[in-house]
């Protein structure tokens, strides 16, 4: 069993897939993310870049729940475009998202997990481990969540178990409203986001003790890996 699974994101996409494999498994999502989800779950609305909204919130579904037993940042974003090009607000905002919010969201649900004794898996992506170029924005977040992870794995060790998954490019709306330069072509391999949600499930559901460090998890002809 599952338990309490706080997912970030979970209006869609990734973090929708996950909710309804932690459904499947019998556990109970906890959505927070900027729209409502389109299926019937618990969920607060918050926007990830305000970090102070987002322990709010996080607060909010462990007492609405009776406590969290795993989470799963899901919720990202990010801005293409040189250096030059992309303004400083929007450029500032996907590493807000992507770090900042992972680590508030991970900050708040502590003292749930280490009452559960439960799991954390944060969401990377093979853009936190090879860089591109028009991608600073989403490499340095990324890059900073593997770092952020690993850390928060050395700091936890015994206590709260930790993963961090690294995955590759996936069909959903991630891509939606970029400039087509920047969109994958009709043909480009791409997982299914169910697909990869049973994966971040199979690391929610590992025993105490046994820790799944990292998860590599993309289409067999992605490009950005390795």
């Amino acid at each position: 069993m599952l338990g309490n699974i706080l997912i970030t994101g979970g209006a869609s996409g990734l973090g929708l897939a996950t909710a309804r494999a932690v459904v499947k498994a019998g556990g109970r999502p906890l959505v927070i993310d900027r729209a409502a989800p389109e299926d019937d779950l618990d969920h607060v609305r918050a926007d990830l870049a305000d970090s102070r909204a987002t322990g709010d919130a996080v607060r909010t579904l462990a007492e609405r729940a009776g406590g969290i037993d795993g989470v799963f940042t899901a919720a990202g974003t990010d801005a293409c475009g040189a250096l030059g090009d992309v303004p400083l607000d929007e450029w500032e905002r996907v590493v807000r998202v992507n770090l900042f919010g992972t680590a508030a969201v991970v900050r708040a649900a502590l003292p749930s997990l280490l009452e559960s004794g439960g799991r954390v898996v944060t969401c990377a992506s093979t853009l936190g481990i090879k860089a591109v170029g028009d991608a600073t924005a989403y490499c340095a977040s990324k890059f900073g969540v593997v770092g952020f992870t690993r850390a928060l794995a050395a700091e936890l060790a015994g206590k709260v178990g930790v993963t961090l998954l690294i995955p590759g490019g996936m069909s959903t709306h991630f891509f939606d409203g970029r400039p087509d330069q920047y969109k994958p072509g009709p043909d480009a391999p791409l997982n299914r986001a169910e697909d990869v949600a049973e994966t971040v499930v199979f690391a929610l559901s590992q025993p105490a003790g046994c820790e799944i460090r990292e998860l590599v998890v993309c289409h067999s002809m992605e490009t950005s890996w390795p």
